[in-house]
């Protein structure tokens, strides 16, 4: 079992394209949205994988993560998730000795942009980038599940 800890932000430009080394597309859907054992099926270009995650604690959570057939996801993508799926583009931006996601969201989220950044820790120090918002680390508006199941936070 590995640990996530991420911290999470909106942004306030655009800058991270440019600063980017990577960009990826993802679609995903949720198979559970049960807090205790969140469960998602990504597909990131042509590639997939069936992640589960536990309570998050604080910036924190328990994740297990399985490579699975790509055929595989598309098929619980169409038959088995429940609520909306998520569509996003991902920018790999590499700044002060970490790796940020940046996540500029389609479809019905157009126009949310979120920036994650994994931890070793969750009291590491962090540098921010300049294009880095508001914190929404704590708000759980800004999980993935739940913009899947509710949309934009108001």
């Amino acid at each position: 079992m590995a640990k996530e800890i991420e911290r999470k932000f909106l942004t306030k430009s655009a800058v991270y394209r440019e600063m980017s080394t990577a960009r990826h597309d993802i679609l995903q859907g949720y198979l559970s949205l049960d807090p205790r054992a969140t469960v998602r099926v990504r597909i990131i270009d042509n590639s997939a994988k069936l992640t589960v995650k536990g309570i998050t604690e604080g910036a924190s959570r328990n994740e297990w993560e399985y490579e699975i057939p790509l055929i595989d996801a598309y098929e619980m993508l169409t038959q088995c998730t429940v609520e909306g799926k998520i569509e996003k583009s991902r920018y790999i931006v590499p700044f002060g000795g970490h790796i940020w996601e940046i996540d500029e969201f389609r479809g019905s989220l157009a126009g949310l942009v979120l920036a994650e950044v994994e931890l070793k820790s969750a009291d590491e120090t962090i540098e921010i980038p300049d294009f880095i918002g508001e914190e929404v680390t704590s708000n759980p508006a800004y999980y993935n599940s739940v913009l899947a199941a509710k949309g934009l936070p108001e």
